[in-house]
Protein backbone atom coordinates (compact mmCIF):
# COMPACT_ATOMS: atom_id res chain seq x y z
CA UNK A 1 0.00 0.00 0.00
CA UNK A 2 1.42 3.41 -0.82
CA UNK A 3 1.89 6.08 1.44
CA UNK A 4 -0.57 8.81 1.70
CA UNK A 5 2.06 11.44 0.75
CA UNK A 6 2.48 8.83 -2.61
CA UNK A 7 -1.45 9.05 -2.96
CA UNK A 8 -1.64 12.55 -3.10
CA UNK A 9 0.97 12.65 -5.48
CA UNK A 10 -0.54 10.24 -7.83
CA UNK A 11 -3.94 11.76 -7.18
CA UNK A 12 -2.71 15.18 -8.32
CA UNK A 13 -0.94 13.36 -11.21
CA UNK A 14 -4.14 11.68 -12.48
CA UNK A 15 -6.00 14.49 -11.83
CA UNK A 16 -4.43 16.96 -13.83
CA UNK A 17 -3.69 14.20 -16.79
CA UNK A 18 -7.32 13.53 -17.00
CA UNK A 19 -8.36 16.94 -17.09
CA UNK A 20 -5.79 17.66 -19.53
CA UNK A 21 -7.26 15.06 -21.68
CA UNK A 22 -11.08 15.91 -21.61
CA UNK A 23 -9.95 19.29 -22.16
CA UNK A 24 -10.83 20.88 -19.13
CA UNK A 25 -9.76 23.73 -17.41
CA UNK A 26 -9.66 23.93 -13.51
CA UNK A 27 -12.82 26.27 -13.55
CA UNK A 28 -14.62 23.89 -15.99
CA UNK A 29 -14.16 21.12 -13.90
CA UNK A 30 -15.30 22.74 -10.46
CA UNK A 31 -18.51 23.69 -11.83
CA UNK A 32 -19.07 20.56 -13.34
CA UNK A 33 -17.96 18.42 -10.13
CA UNK A 34 -19.93 20.57 -7.95
CA UNK A 35 -16.54 21.65 -6.02
CA UNK A 36 -14.62 24.90 -5.47
CA UNK A 37 -11.80 25.81 -8.13
CA UNK A 38 -9.30 26.06 -4.98
CA UNK A 39 -10.34 22.46 -4.05
CA UNK A 40 -9.40 21.36 -7.70
CA UNK A 41 -5.99 23.46 -7.51
CA UNK A 42 -5.27 22.05 -4.05
CA UNK A 43 -5.93 18.10 -5.19
CA UNK A 44 -3.68 19.14 -8.80
CA UNK A 45 -0.86 20.44 -6.37
CA UNK A 46 -0.70 17.31 -4.48
CA UNK A 47 -1.45 19.18 -0.99
CA UNK A 48 -4.99 17.72 -0.82
CA UNK A 49 -6.62 15.76 1.47
CA UNK A 50 -10.23 15.13 -0.11
CA UNK A 51 -13.20 13.72 1.07
CA UNK A 52 -14.55 10.45 -0.15
CA UNK A 53 -17.55 12.88 -1.12
CA UNK A 54 -15.34 14.92 -3.08
CA UNK A 55 -13.57 11.96 -4.86
CA UNK A 56 -16.60 10.99 -6.29
CA UNK A 57 -17.63 14.42 -7.37
CA UNK A 58 -14.17 14.73 -9.15
CA UNK A 59 -14.61 11.10 -10.80
CA UNK A 60 -17.96 11.69 -11.67
CA UNK A 61 -17.17 14.74 -13.86
CA UNK A 62 -14.12 13.16 -15.36
CA UNK A 63 -16.16 10.15 -16.17
CA UNK A 64 -13.47 7.78 -14.45
CA UNK A 65 -13.23 5.42 -11.51
CA UNK A 66 -12.09 6.54 -8.09
CA UNK A 67 -8.86 4.00 -8.28
CA UNK A 68 -8.06 5.75 -11.53
CA UNK A 69 -7.92 8.74 -9.93
CA UNK A 70 -5.58 7.18 -6.91
CA UNK A 71 -3.52 4.54 -9.14
CA UNK A 72 0.61 4.77 -9.11
CA UNK A 73 2.20 4.60 -12.56
CA UNK A 74 1.66 2.16 -14.41
CA UNK A 75 4.62 1.56 -16.71
CA UNK A 76 3.93 0.92 -20.41
CA UNK A 77 7.04 -2.11 -20.15
CA UNK A 78 7.24 -5.85 -21.50
CA UNK A 79 9.99 -7.26 -22.10
CA UNK A 80 10.42 -10.50 -24.88
CA UNK A 81 13.20 -12.86 -23.92
CA UNK A 82 14.74 -13.90 -27.27
CA UNK A 83 13.45 -17.51 -27.32
CA UNK A 84 10.24 -15.61 -27.59
CA UNK A 85 10.52 -13.93 -30.35
CA UNK A 86 9.93 -15.68 -34.07
CA UNK A 87 12.91 -16.44 -36.28
CA UNK A 88 12.44 -17.44 -39.89
CA UNK A 89 14.72 -18.42 -42.96
CA UNK A 90 14.47 -16.91 -45.85
CA UNK A 91 16.84 -17.64 -49.07
CA UNK A 92 19.86 -19.22 -48.13
CA UNK A 93 20.90 -18.77 -45.03
CA UNK A 94 19.17 -15.48 -43.94
CA UNK A 95 17.79 -15.03 -40.40
CA UNK A 96 14.71 -12.76 -39.94
CA UNK A 97 13.58 -11.59 -36.94
CA UNK A 98 11.10 -8.75 -36.03
CA UNK A 99 13.16 -5.49 -34.45
CA UNK A 100 9.81 -4.51 -32.95
CA UNK A 101 8.12 -7.56 -32.03
CA UNK A 102 4.33 -5.80 -31.65
CA UNK A 103 3.05 -4.59 -34.73
CA UNK A 104 3.83 -1.31 -36.31
CA UNK A 105 1.54 0.13 -38.60
CA UNK A 106 2.41 0.48 -42.18
CA UNK A 107 5.58 -0.53 -41.42
CA UNK A 108 8.00 -3.62 -41.38
CA UNK A 109 11.04 -3.29 -38.82
CA UNK A 110 13.40 -6.78 -39.54
CA UNK A 111 16.86 -7.55 -38.17
CA UNK A 112 18.09 -9.91 -40.96
CA UNK A 113 21.68 -12.16 -39.91
CA UNK A 114 23.82 -13.47 -43.16
CA UNK A 115 25.91 -17.11 -42.77
CA UNK A 116 29.15 -16.44 -45.06
CA UNK A 117 27.63 -16.26 -48.91
CA UNK A 118 23.76 -15.53 -47.20
CA UNK A 119 21.52 -14.44 -49.44
CA UNK A 120 17.90 -14.05 -50.02
CA UNK A 121 15.67 -12.39 -53.09
CA UNK A 122 13.46 -9.41 -51.71
CA UNK A 123 9.71 -9.23 -52.05
CA UNK A 124 8.57 -6.05 -53.55
CA UNK A 125 6.05 -3.94 -52.69
CA UNK A 126 3.95 -1.57 -53.80
CA UNK A 127 4.90 1.49 -55.55
CA UNK A 128 5.33 4.20 -52.95
CA UNK A 129 7.23 1.93 -50.54
CA UNK A 130 10.48 2.95 -49.01
CA UNK A 131 13.40 0.75 -48.07
CA UNK A 132 16.10 1.49 -45.97
CA UNK A 133 18.72 -0.78 -44.98
CA UNK A 134 21.59 -0.56 -42.18
CA UNK A 135 24.14 -3.04 -42.12
CA UNK A 136 25.43 -3.39 -38.55
CA UNK A 137 28.44 -5.55 -39.02
CA UNK A 138 30.12 -7.80 -41.86
CA UNK A 139 29.49 -6.56 -45.31
CA UNK A 140 25.96 -6.93 -47.18
CA UNK A 141 25.95 -6.26 -50.82
CA UNK A 142 22.21 -5.23 -51.95
CA UNK A 143 21.11 -5.36 -55.61
CA UNK A 144 18.57 -2.75 -56.39
CA UNK A 145 17.05 -3.00 -59.94
CA UNK A 146 20.22 -4.81 -60.78
CA UNK A 147 22.71 -2.60 -59.75
CA UNK A 148 25.42 -3.35 -56.91
CA UNK A 149 25.25 -1.60 -54.02
CA UNK A 150 28.37 -2.76 -51.22
CA UNK A 151 27.42 -1.89 -47.74
CA UNK A 152 29.87 -1.86 -44.77
CA UNK A 153 28.91 -1.67 -41.11
CA UNK A 154 27.39 1.62 -40.49
CA UNK A 155 26.61 2.11 -43.85
CA UNK A 156 23.14 2.62 -44.89
CA UNK A 157 21.13 1.87 -48.55
CA UNK A 158 17.76 3.50 -48.89
CA UNK A 159 15.75 2.21 -52.12
CA UNK A 160 12.27 2.09 -53.88
CA UNK A 161 10.89 -0.90 -52.07
CA UNK A 162 8.59 -1.76 -55.13
CA UNK A 163 11.62 -2.55 -57.66
CA UNK A 164 13.54 -5.98 -57.69
CA UNK A 165 16.29 -6.30 -54.68
CA UNK A 166 18.47 -8.95 -53.64
CA UNK A 167 20.65 -9.16 -50.47
CA UNK A 168 23.87 -10.67 -49.99
CA UNK A 169 26.53 -11.58 -47.66
CA UNK A 170 29.60 -11.51 -50.02
CA UNK A 171 32.39 -12.95 -47.38
CA UNK A 172 32.82 -16.44 -47.09
CA UNK A 173 33.91 -16.56 -43.51
CA UNK A 174 32.50 -13.97 -41.60
CA UNK A 175 28.73 -13.45 -40.65
CA UNK A 176 26.99 -10.34 -41.57
CA UNK A 177 23.94 -8.44 -40.07
CA UNK A 178 21.74 -5.23 -41.01
CA UNK A 179 18.18 -3.82 -40.04
CA UNK A 180 15.61 -3.49 -42.99
CA UNK A 181 12.89 -1.08 -42.08
CA UNK A 182 10.07 -1.10 -44.57
CA UNK A 183 8.03 1.89 -44.87
CA UNK A 184 5.35 0.39 -47.07
CA UNK A 185 2.82 2.87 -49.31
CA UNK A 186 -1.11 2.79 -48.77
CA UNK A 187 -3.22 0.97 -51.12
CA UNK A 188 -5.50 2.68 -53.38
CA UNK A 189 -3.77 6.38 -51.96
Amino acid sequence: MDEPGRVASHLARNLVSLRHARSLTQDALARTDGVPRSTVANLESGEGNPSLAVLVKVAGALGAPIDELLAPPHAKVRLWAAADIAVRTSGRGVQLRPLVPEPVPEEMLTVMHFVPKGSMRGTPHLPGTREFFTCLSGRVTIFVAGVQHDLNAGDVLAFPGNVAHFYQNPDLHQEAEGVSVVILAKAGV
